[in-house]
């Protein structure tokens, strides 16, 4: 189903493993090209942003890790997790048959419940691993959280195989354009932008030791860092953190 694609090499599917984004950077460090796909059916040590681990039963869901080596500017690399991020959401409305939406930088939400996230690492070559996990038919007793949700609960389509396709299908054509225009902030921003659920949302913003900081999201700006003015009326701009979306009272 990708034999017509020139970004994908090598797509191949493992029972179980420890973590493909593990198995993917042990493959980039040996100097692997671009272009390879590890899907697991189970992962024992799955991780997210943040070091998060990312728990799914076997064979409920979307789980697997990409390589690529952009060749664009070091500063225009902030901008992959959202280009991810916006690939999946096309993927999921497309084949999931599911409203989604992102919160920044990259968690795909349907409502204000986490459908799945995206995780990306650099190497010390050049190379960037990208993972993601999605609850595809995962039932509401095997969901790690509670403000988790899978296709099946929303009443979208549970096609893993199909789900898959569509994901790097729609990842290939952002991942060329974002290339091709080496790494402009107009190759990937327009469209992040309209599906950030976080963008004009009350949010608090958490750092690893640091104070919280509760504000309103104004912006997504062009190097992807999310934009907060404060309750002071300081405007702060975050690379990263842990984004909660604060509910509106009443």
């Amino acid at each position: 189903g990708l034999a017509g694609d020139p970004l994908w090499r090598v797509v191949g599917v493992v029972a179980y493993t420890t973590s493909t984004n593990a198995d993917v950077s042990a493959v980039a460090a040996a100097g692997a090209a671009e272009g390879l796909v590890v899907v697991a059916e189970h992962q024992r040590s799955g991780r997210g942003r943040l070091d998060r681990r990312w728990e799914s039963p076997p064979r409920s869901g979307v789980l697997f890790s990409v390589l690529v080596r952009p060749a664009v500017r070091p500063a225009a690399l902030p901008l992959l997790p959202l280009l991810t991020g916006t690939a999946v959401v096309e993927a999921v409305r497309a084949v999931g048959r599911v409203e989604s939406r992102l919160k920044w930088p990259n968690d795909v939400l349907v409502g204000d419940r986490k459908l799945g996230g995206v995780l990306v690492e650099r190497t010390g070559d050049g190379a960037v691993v990208i993972g993601l996990g999605l609850n595809v038919s995962t039932r509401s007793d095997e969901l790690p959280a509670p403000m988790a949700t899978s296709l099946a609960i929303e009443g979208g389509r549970t096609d893993r195989e199909s789900l898959v396709k569509e994901v790097l299908r729609a990842f290939a054509r952002r991942y060329d354009t974002y290339v091709k225009a080496q790494g402009a902030p107009e190759s990937v921003l327009p469209a992040y932008r309209e599906i950030c659920e976080t963008i004009n949302r009350r949010v608090t913003v958490h750092v690893p030791g640091g104070e919280p900081v509760t504000g309103l999201a104004v912006a997504v700006d062009d190097g992807g860092l999310l934009v907060v003015r404060d309750d002071d009326g300081r405007e702060r701009a975050w690379s990263a953190g842990d984004v909660i979306h604060v509910r509106a009272e009443g």
